[in-house]
């Protein structure tokens, strides 16, 4: 049995091959062809002599493509009346406290909005379809969403048939198809987002197909932002369905580490180069969420709850109008780099300042030479340890953001770091949290391509409702349902097994301060996933280790920093277990 994962990240793509229990990993350089990345880093593991049994990859082509706005031209359609729900939003302010700042601007503009003549109603039919009155237009996507078609999508249907007549070369979605929820403006924004990443996904995942088969490997599946897989042809038709597609495996990596090492409740630290991923993991299992926001749009989908700050090794050092230090969003990214790559780069970055500050070998993982002296040219008058605090709380911003502001004490979590730059920040974050346990494991530079190799196979159903409990029916045995109390505008979810009535109380009374049990309950939704176990995993044990702060520690795919007070023990275990005083 051989099972292989490879991430592609900014600045290296990773590679991790499980076979006949033995585990391979290897990094190589990502270049702006990620597929020709991909086909490097699995030749390097030898994948091309083995046969698969699955391959999966992580991408963040469709999240990149969202964030630099490099979608395809895209149209929406709506309901007459209601076509500009993109632009219309939730009318609440950007900010609470800054009343100037700007929403992102829709992927949409609004001469491209245009409706249709029907009505549906939570009834049934109000106004009969007429497509003659749907416009004229031209768009290489087009993006379908009419009010209430999560009831009854009949009529979405039929506008989605006349548009693909109209335009054959459109990438068409219709709201129905990956989002048949509730809540008209993101289940709209959700499938706009789908819409426009499709034409630049399908490109990529055509292309790494036809690699990958040039190559004599398999067909790789992709990772889900739940923490799935999907196969190419999925991935290519909705998009939005991996959005999260890298981070979310690292988070199911953190997760079977945590376990191996007989920890239940954990934390991870996805620290690379451009940013930082957390996410809270109880009872061996990573939260999810029934959706995010990724570049200020929301997007209504099952996802790993992760919060991610602009955070990473290659963040760039700066200083505001006010003369305050600040440290990224901005990042040198791959290329050129941080300046101690030796590849033009001038900015000064984290990864510049911890090698000044003596915490990074002169090689890094990949044969990578350091350059100090470009280190210090670059960060010039920046302190490098003040640089390193002020990414420090940045990071500590997302991690008492999955913890302490959803009622969790972090001294009940260990600390799971990972990522080429985590296990350098990971003592000094669960300093300021008081967490006593940081879990290192020795793949910590390719967690996320491990991840690939030991997740499940996800498939995610959800269903909306907005019905009077009572009047639900039959339910599922298994799986998740959103409650809320009638009247109110937000529901929270709990499980389908046992009392789900008296399991939403407690959620109530644990978020709000107080339950009701007298009050009638609404059900909003039920949301279910067929889920078949992924490999087990078996880590070989390392080298024994022990190690006082404060030191460098070089792992295969990272470096560790233990700061005085700390120390490491590495005993017939592959994870580096740090306790600190």
């Amino acid at each position: 049995m051989a099972i292989l994962g490879i991430d592609v990240g900014g600045t290296f793509t990773d590679a991790v091959l499980l076979a006949d229990g033995e585990l391979r990993a290897a990094k190589v350089p990502t270049v702006r062809a990620q597929e020709h990345s991909v086909v490097k880093a699995a030749a390097a593991v030898g994948a091309g002599e083995i046969p698969l049994e699955r391959f999966t990859h992580g991408t963040t082509i469709a999240t990149n493509a969202l964030l630099e706005r490099k979608g395809a031209r895209t149209a929406f359609v709506g309901t007459a009346g209601f076509e500009h729900v993109l632009h219309l939003r939730r009318q609440t302010r950007a900010h609470l406290y800054r009343l100037c700042e700007e929403h992102p601007q829709p992927l949409v503009p609004l001469e491209r909005c245009v409706g249709v003549h029907e009505r549906v109603g939570p009834e049934g039919l109000i106004e009969p379809l007429d497509l003659d009155s749907l416009p004229e237009f031209d768009a290489e996507a087009v993006a379908i969403c009419l009010l209430f078609s999560f009831r009854d999508s009949t009529h979405e249907r039929l506008v989605a048939e006349e548009v693909r007549r109209r335009l054959p070369d459109a990438h068409v979605v219709a709201s129905h198809e990956v989002a048949p929820e509730f809540r008209e403006y993101e289940r709209a924004s959700t499938t706009t987002v789908d819409a426009y990443l499709g034409p630049a996904l399908a490109d990529y995942l055509g292309s790494l197909a036809d690699r990958c088969r040039e190559a004599g490997l398999a067909e790789p599946l992709v990772m889900r932002s739940s923490g799935g897989v999907c196969t190419l042809s999925e991935a290519a038709r909705h998009p939005s369905l991996v959005l999260v597609s890298g981070p979310a495996a690292g988070v199911v990596g953190a997760a079977r580490i945590a376990r191996l090492a007989g920890v239940e409740n954990a934390i991870s630290l996805d620290m690379g180069g451009t940013s930082t991923d957390v996410c809270l993991i109880a009872g061996g299992e990573a939260g999810r969420a029934a959706g995010r926001e990724v570049a200020g749009l929301p997007i209504r989908l099952p996802t790993v709850d992760l919060q991610t700050v602009g955070a990473g090794g290659g963040s760039i050092a700066w200083r505001d109008a006010g003369g305050a230090l600040r440290v990224g969003p901005q990042s040198a990214g791959a290329d050129p780099g941080p300046a101690c790559y030796g590849r033009s780069g001038l900015e000064p970055t984290v990864t510049d300042a911890n090698l000044v500050l003596g915490r990074l070998p002169e090689v890094l993982a990949g044969g990578l030479a350091l350059d100090r002296a470009a280190a210090e040219l670059a960060l010039g008058d920046f302190d490098a340890q003040a640089v390193v605090d002020v990414v420090n709380a940045e990071m500590l911003r997302a991690l008492r953001l999955v913890s302490v502001e959803r009622g969790h004490d972090p001294r009940d979590f260990a600390l799971v770091a990972f990522g080429g730059a985590g296990p350098l920040h990971a003592c000094a974050l669960a300093d300021e949290l008081d967490i006593r346990k940081v879990l290192v494991p020795a793949a910590a530079g390719v967690l996320s391509a491990l991840g690939l190799v030991a997740s499940e196979e996800r498939r995610d159903r959800v269903r909306s409702y907005v019905i009077p409990f009572e009047e639900a029916g039959l339910l599922p045995r298994r799986g998740e349902v959103d409650l809320r109390y009638k009247g109110q505008s937000f529901e929270l979810t709990v499980p389908l097994e046992g009392d789900p009535a008296e399991a939403f109380h407690q959620a109530h009374e644990e978020r709000y301060g107080y339950a009701d049990r007298e009050r009638p309950l609404e059900l909003v939704a039920v949301r279910s996933a067929e889920v078949t176990p992924g490999p087990a995993l078996e880590l070989h044990g390392g080298e024994p280790l022990e190690v006082t702060g404060p030191a460098v520690v070089e792992l295969d795919g990272a470096t560790c920093w233990l700061p005085p007070g700390w120390e490491g023990v590495r005993d017939g275990n592959s994870t580096l277990i740090l306790t600190g005083s």
